[in-house]
């Protein structure tokens, strides 16, 4: 095996990456060692190219970046017992302790000491990666890498689908972007009686449409409330899934929300924001739920459930696939809004 890997990687503080060359990773006796197949763009991903505030708070150059992955395993630590050399795995980007309290009481997404792929700790933007054992997630032989490096993220929507009781309720999910979409999909294979969707590009809005939604509306035309309401016959909705990080798709949700309504919310806003609390959240007797990563492992065989039975097909929501080596052009379509998911091959 090569000595050295190309990677992309924040070389330095301010934005955009450099694809380099980088010592393959050494691994320890609990990891081990991921040929990269396929790896995907998130959101975060973008907030790193971009070096926006949150990421200048957080990302420590140099760092490799990337999160999402499936890929064969090619070394194994000493210690390693169920991963072997030859499997097919799909990554949980989460690097929890283990041992902490919330580790220790099953809530191992909430672990104060959560080291990152591709935040914390070098990631999978690269030929190689290095992870525990913990954090490989077996794969089916026949399964395409494309669909699999997709499992991490789509995790977040199962987990904000399942965050409330969408059962015979009418849904609405505020932003459409890929992990939105794939939360219509986990909604409506879960049971919802009715799925509405917002977001400002029709593109997504179509995607939406063809992975579950009933009704779509694009926000940048106003008047969210009044159509929703006229779409679901003058009815509010149940539950609202809030994926876009706009503080106006907030409002309107909570606006849309029955009283005694749920919320999940997974979209961040990136800085503080005025929220009437007492008449959109108190007086109306709603019940909200942060929504962060995966529960470990809960939702991954939660989404191994929906992808294996055929609930949800993931397949038309990779619209793009590029070499790592065209990254500009892959992050650029990514942030067009012109896409579903984007998968670079090392």
């Amino acid at each position: 095996m090569a000595q050295t890997m190309r990677a992309l990687a924040k070389v330095e503080a301010g934005p955009g990456f450099e694809m380099i060359e980088a010592p393959v990773p050494e691994i320890g006796p609990n990891e081990v060692l991921v040929r990269v197949k396929a790896t995907s763009i998130c959101g975060t991903d973008l907030h790193i190219f971009h070096w926006n505030p949150w990421a200048q708070g957080r990302i420590k150059p140099p760092l490799i970046i990337g999160h999402e992955c499936a890929g064969e395993v090619v070394e194994v630590g000493r210690d390693v017992t169920a991963v072997r050399v030859g499997d097919l795995v799909s990554l949980e980007s989460h690097v929890v302790c283990g041992v902490c309290d919330m580790c220790r009481t099953g809530q191992g997404h909430l672990c104060r000491k959560t080291r990152i792929l591709g935040v914390d700790r070098d990631g999978v933007f690269a030929e190689y990666v290095a992870v525990p054992e913990m954090n490989a997630w077996p794969d089916p032989k026949d399964m395409p890498p494309e669909i699999a490096t997709l499992q991490e993220n789509f995790g977040n929507a199962v987990h904000t689908a399942f965050a409330a009781d969408v059962r015979s309720k009418k849904v609405l999910v505020t932003g459409c972007g890929p992990v939105g979409i794939m939360t219509i999909a986990v909604a409506r294979a879960i049971g919802a009686r009715a799925i509405f969707a917002t977001d400002i590009s029709d593109y997504r809005l179509n995607m939406a449409k063809q992975m579950g939604a009933d009704f779509v509306y694009n926000a940048s035309r106003g008047g969210v409330v009044q159509a929703i309401r006229e779409a679901s016959g003058g009815e509010d909705i149940d539950v609202l899934l809030e994926m876009s990080g706009a503080p106006s798709a907030l409002v309107d949700g909570f606006t849309l929300l029955k009283p005694g309504g749920e919320a999940a919310l997974l979209g961040l806003q990136g800085r503080p924001i005025e929220f009437d609390l007492e008449n959109l959240l108190i007086f109306k007797g709603i019940t909200v739920r942060g929504v962060i990563g995966r529960k470990l492992w809960e939702t991954w065989y939660q989404g191994r459930g929906l992808l294996r039975s055929g609930a949800v097909d993931l397949s038309p929501l990779v619209t793009h696939t590029f070499p790592l080596d065209r990254f500009e052009e892959a992050f650029a379509l990514m942030e067009s809004g012109q896409c579903g998911k984007v998968v670079m091959i090392p």
